[in-house]
């Protein structure tokens, strides 16, 4: 059984296989689609979803959405970070702000973002609301870690400033960054189609799964949940491996 287990696909199949047993033992426990259909149930459901246009389009519209905030409060956040490790005075101006927007419930930033974007841009911008203060506090982190005997040896050798930002700044912060990116991202995805299951966008993945809730059509609730789990491991992955090639670049 070891030997098995050091096979990493079967060892994923396997523990797989297991929570579809799990799902499907308990489907056959509660006995009603309506209240838990079983895997085959959500499986057909999400193979009827994928054969109608609308399916795709909320897909694209939601991961527009989505990947937009989230460059969005990379760029700004990494701006911020920059900016407070660089000026006292701007870290104790802003730092409010940044706490604010992390003690605050995503569903009430929903609710106030809607008083002034419409329902298609308010997804958008909670997803850059959320990734906003992740990037900032990692970024700033990285360069406030800079190794000071580093920066000191720069300065000895008379390094240009654009030589220290590469050779001394970028390997400190780079890590952070990557951190910021992935852990900002699964906070985007799962804040944006919230952010849709309210503000009902025409179209969206978060809205669809509201009207599957709405009209008690349980099994297409799986498949549109499913549905939003495998797109936002797909994302992550490409994610992942852009940041890859560039730590390579580097």
């Amino acid at each position: 059984m070891r030997s098995v287990f050091k096979n990493r696909t079967v060892k994923w199949v396997l523990i797989a296989a297991f929570w579809l047993l799990v799902w499907q033992a308990a489907a056959w426990a509660v006995g009603s689609k309506l209240l838990l259909p079983s895997p085959a149930d959500t499986a057909a459901a999400l193979v009827s979803l994928c054969g109608t246009s609308a399916f795709w389009k909320s897909c694209l519209m939601t991961l527009l959405r989505v990947f937009a905030g989230f460059l969005l409060g990379i760029a700004a956040g990494s701006a911020l970070g920059v900016l407070t490790a660089a000026s006292r005075f701007a870290e104790e101006l802003l730092s409010p702000l940044r706490s604010i927007v992390k003690a605050t419930p995503v569903t009430s930033f929903i609710i106030l973002v809607l008083l002034y974007l419409s329902s298609a841009l308010t997804p958008l911008f909670i997803a850059f609301l959320m990734v906003l203060p992740i990037a900032w506090t990692n970024v700033a982190g990285g360069i406030i870690a800079t190794d000071k005997e580093l920066l000191e040896m720069a300065e000895v050798f008379g390094f240009s400033r654009m030589k220290k930002l590469r050779a001394v700044y970028a390997p400190s912060v780079l890590p952070h960054f990557i951190s910021a990116c992935t852990t900002g991202l699964g906070f985007a995805w799962k804040s944006g189609v919230t952010a849709e299951v309210i503000a009902h966008p025409s179209f969206g993945m978060g809205k669809a799964i509201y009207e599957s809730k709405l009209y008690l059509e349980t099994p297409e609730l799986f498949a549109w949940t499913a549905a939003v789990i495998i797109l936002s491991f797909a994302l992550e992955k490409l994610v992942m491996l852009l940041l890859g090639r560039i730590v390579k670049w580097k």
